[in-house]
């Protein structure tokens, strides 16, 4: 139950706005038979042998997903259809479940209506009814759907910190909570949840493994029908032995105020993994009127998710400019800290074919350093797997020095790497701005731009008459560069630390050069000597050699 909760929250805020696909009926009966398959799979494994195939986060956000394409074609999605029963015991107070807030703004206006607000950690486990009768507990009850779950009280009382007896006004209550893995200094926002949720379920269905259930903790997030002042039932809980609540369970003055205390226990040490924060109001009504899904007296501001699920929607190729063909993975978008991806690399096309990624795939992606997106697994294979073919052109050093329709990609990485610090430094001209000269003037090759006059630059729609005057100086300016630049610039296979080491200072000085001359240099080996050799005295390499002497450029 706990999953479905999760998932239908999940969904509640996170896809709401989402678009449905452009799938025939037939197509989505297909996907959704599947996806469905799958995540039945899952909860068998994960209710009848308490083992999770599957990371919770990923269970979750699939899920999610799953709903969605059931209301986008007319089925009857798993949020709308009530859970099974995993048990036959009545909860004296149903469990309402938390509605999830999908923002700051959200979150300020549903406090705007309400008083006597507290803030709690959502902590990340199983929930469980608690019922206390003559001092004594008599009954644990699993969260099942709300009004029926199983029967874990002799679990429940193996677990040395849950009190087996009370007194006071807590002697016969009822009290609803949450069974966690202790995990003393947890780090949300470095170690995620570590399936500790599925560890959890895991103890609770191996009966007699008390190792197990030693690892375990409880936190009361609810004293249905308890005192009407929050802090005299914390104080009261505190007293009874469940500290963490009062530990844990703050006033909420304001939404900034959640909003800070959310950022510092995602980020700093507690006892339990968290995926959000809950705010409450201590103004909830009578035990008897609580029913599944009707509690609007709490919500709960999820984390962000370190990884989310996106759906692969197309693979691109791009080729560099040394002939090098990368895949590109597009997503339908998804929010990762504060950036929008809509693209991951997937690496060659050797390793994408390893992979077998095709458009409809579910992907996890996440952040590495510097907030690059990256790929870390397939999570779902759709069932349609129709595989865009990759280049058929073989793509290498020598290709592409000259426009044609197959060589477009490698040809304007070559025009980006010349203008770029590394080649001949043209300040302010990127690949955009390469695309639109080449759009209006037809470049023959990568130095036809040396013979635009400041005529053609000033009148190149999509420039300004500035920016086209201020070109044309920066490519005069160009043609004074030295020689190693130019030859930096066309792609020779060496570093200009090693052609500043050659001192050759013209084309015919490094032409005369054999594959021994240059292997003699630090760090060239047979192979790359080679390699120099065969680029110099490669036929397009040749022609542009020679048609950059007509222009005049130094060591030409």
């Amino acid at each position: 139950m706990w999953r479905w909760i999760s998932g239908f929250a999940l969904l509640w805020c996170s896809t709401g706005l989402a678009v449905c696909p452009v799938w025939s009926q037939a197509k989505a009966e297909k996907e959704i038979a599947a996806l469905s398959a799958q995540i039945k799979r899952w909860d068998d494994a994960y209710w009848k042998q308490g083992v999770s195939d599957v990371d919770d986060g990923v269970y979750d956000q699939l899920n999610a997903r799953l709903n969605q394409w059931q209301r986008c074609f007319g089925h009857v999605s798993s949020e709308e259809r009530p859970p099974p029963l995993t048990g036959s015991v009545t909860h004296p107070v149903a469990h309402t479940g938390v509605h999830k807030v999908a923002s700051k703004a959200e979150l300020s206006q549903w406090m705007r209506a309400r008083q006597h607000l507290w803030m709690q950690p959502k902590v990340d486990g199983v929930a469980v009814t608690l019922v206390y009768q003559g001092g004594k507990l008599v009954r644990a009850i699993s969260r099942g759907n709300g009004v029926k779950g199983e029967d874990l009280t002799a679990q429940v009382r193996s677990i040395p910190s849950v009190p087996q007896n009370l007194s006071g006004p807590l002697a016969n209550s009822v009290l609803q909570g949450e069974l966690f893995w202790i995990h003393e200094n947890h780090i949300q926002r470095q170690m995620g949840g570590m399936n500790m949720r599925a560890k959890v379920a895991g103890a609770m269905m191996r009966h007699n493994d008390s190792a197990l259930l030693r690892q375990l903790g409880v936190f009361i997030w609810a004293w249905p029908d308890g005192p009407k002042e929050m802090q005299v039932s914390l104080d009261a809980l505190s007293k009874a032995g469940f500290t963490l609540t009062a530990r844990y369970t703050l006033p909420a003055a304001s939404v900034n105020a959640v909003e800070a205390q959310r950022s510092a226990w995602h980020t700093t040490a507690l006892p339990f993994a968290t995926d959000g924060i809950v705010v409450r109001s201590a103004d909830e009504p009578a035990g008897d009127g609580w029913l599944p899904g009707e509690g609007r007296w709490v919500v709960a501001w999820k984390y962000t998710p370190v990884a989310q699920v996106a759906e692969v929607r197309g693979i691109q190729f791009g080729v560099g400019r040394t002939g090098k063909v990368s895949v590109v993975a597009e997503l339908d978008p998804v929010k990762l800290d504060d950036k929008q991806v809509r693209r991951v690399s997937l690496g060659s096309v050797t390793r994408w074919q390893r992979l077998d990624i095709v458009p409809g795939d579910q992907v996890l992606i996440s952040l590495a350093g510097q907030g690059i997106p990256r790929f870390d697994r397939v999570v779902w294979r759709g069932a349609n797997r129709e595989k865009p073919e990759p280049p058929a052109l073989q793509y290498h050093s020598l290709t592409c020095f000259y426009a044609s329709p197959a060589c477009m990609e490698q040809f304007f990485a070559r025009l980006t790497w010349l203008s770029s610090k590394q080649g001949l430094g043209i300040e302010g001209l990127g690949e955009a701005g390469w695309r639109t000269l080449h759009q209006t003037h037809r470049f023959e090759h990568i130095f036809s731009w040396l013979t635009l006059t400041q005529a053609q630059l000033q009148s190149t729609p999509g420039f300004s008459a500035g920016r086209g005057l201020s070109l044309w100086h920066r490519f005069n300016i160009v043609r004074k560069q030295p020689f190693i630049r130019w030859v930096t610039a066309m792609g020779i296979p060496l570093t200009k630390a090693t052609l500043n080491a050659v001192g050759a200072a013209s084309w015919q000085a490094l032409n005369q050069r054999s594959a021994a001359d240059w292997q003699a240099l630090p760090g060239t080996g047979e192979e790359k000597a080679q390699q120099v050799v065969n680029w110099l005295h490669a036929p397009p390499v040749d022609r542009l050699a020679r048609w950059l002497a007509e222009q005049h450029i130094n060591g030409f």
